[in-house]
């Protein structure tokens, strides 16, 4: 029977399992890509990673993640990362929204998503004593600057984006920075060096700031409101990280570690302009040493056949199934129980890694 999985490893990753195998204590980062519902389908993987494997061997460890999956980084930084996955599966499975939307609707709908997810706990997540959670975000700059509020502005300014993107990453750094909010026991050595064209700023996470922090990382442009002038950060407006950091192409090779990757995806796309963009994915073949310690899981084809639609959830269902919410929300929640299919082929991969089975990069 096919596996539900897709396992690619770097080359360094390869050596190091082949020689040793694999231990929970080899786990350095843990990354969460940007794409709204499609990372609910690595809800099973996240369970079994917080709740089972991780802590058999406690150990610091870099959670960093962009839109929903800072939100997912920050479940598995809770006391009870299981409950805290599961509130953050049905919460977000169902949201519901009228058949006329604007952006203050559904951005007051995603604040209180995010309370029922943090529970009151969110002191929990910033006094883990193991694990150390980012949150990326994307910052407005030149013409971003001072648009979140007037739509067509806003509108113009993203267009004008696009079309720099296009040509290259380093035109879409002319109106966006990467902001991450760091844990502040953690003080992201690995990334302060620079590593592509786009700015960071380093901001502290704290109490003050982590409810907009996690609420700006999942902000789409046009979708939901730009977040404000975010304490500790440096004035203006905030938007979804994953439109520097879709994907979150990092510089994973400077750890010394392992990264363990869930993806909704077997490749790897910077951001989230470039999805439609082929040649940016990220390639070990052309020399990029950022996934030389990168293991990969996602969803294999066959896996992703047997779900509703025959597809993984993805954001285009909410106009799909428009108002028969009860729909939509049975065919998440249906993805979400096969994710845990995904979970047990991984288990059985990392208790005895079968090298034949997983590709490189």
């Amino acid at each position: 029977m096919d596996s539900p999985i897709i396992i690619r490893l770097g080359a360094r990753a390869r050596r190091r399992i082949t020689a040793e195998g694999l231990q929970p204590a080899d786990i350095a980062i843990i990354p969460a890509a940007a794409g709204g519902p499609k990372g609910l389908i690595l809800n099973g993987i996240d369970t079994w990673l917080s709740g089972d494997w991780l802590p058999r061997a406690p150990r610091e460890r870099r959670l960093i993640g962009a839109s929903i999956g800072a939100w997912r980084m920050a479940a598995m930084a809770f006391a009870d990362p299981v409950a805290a996955h599961k509130r953050l599966a049905y919460h977000y499975t169902h949201q519901t929204y009228p058949a006329k939307v604007d952006a203050a609707h559904v951005s007051r709908t995603v604040r209180g998503l995010l309370e029922e997810v943090l529970g009151g706990h969110g002191d929990e997540v910033l006094a883990h004593p193991h694990h150390r959670l980012t949150v990326i975000t994307a910052r407005g700059i030149g013409p971003l600057a001072g648009t979140a509020g007037v739509r067509w502005r806003e509108l113009a300014g993203f267009l004008r984006a696009a079309a720099g993107n296009a040509v290259s990453r380093s035109q879409l750094a002319r109106g966006m920075e990467r902001v991450l909010f760091h844990d502040a026991r953690d003080d992201g050595a690995w990334l302060r060096e620079r590593f592509d064209a786009f700015t960071s700023h380093f901001v502290g996470l704290g109490a003050a700031n982590l409810r907009a922090a996690l609420l700006a990382s999942g902000s789409i442009p046009l979708v939901l409101e730009a977040v404000r002038d975010i304490p500790g950060a440096p004035p203006g407006t905030y938007w979804d990280g994953g439109l520097v950091d879709y994907h979150l192409h990092l510089p994973y090779q400077r750890d010394p570690g392992l990264v363990l990757y869930p993806h909704f995806s077997d490749y790897i796309v910077p951001g989230w302009l470039d999805k439609s963009l082929p040649w940016r994915r990220a390639r070990a073949q052309s020399g990029d040493l950022a996934l030389d310690n990168v293991i990969l899981v996602s969803p294999s084809p066959s896996f992703v056949a047997r779900l509703p639609n025959r597809k993984l959830p993805d954001r285009n269902d909410f106009k799909h199934y428009g108002q028969d919410h009860a729909a939509r929300i049975r065919d998440w929640t249906r993805a979400i129980g096969e994710s845990e299919r995904m979970a047990e082929a991984l288990a059985r991969w990392a208790e005895k890694p079968d090298m034949k089975m997983a590709a490189s990069f």
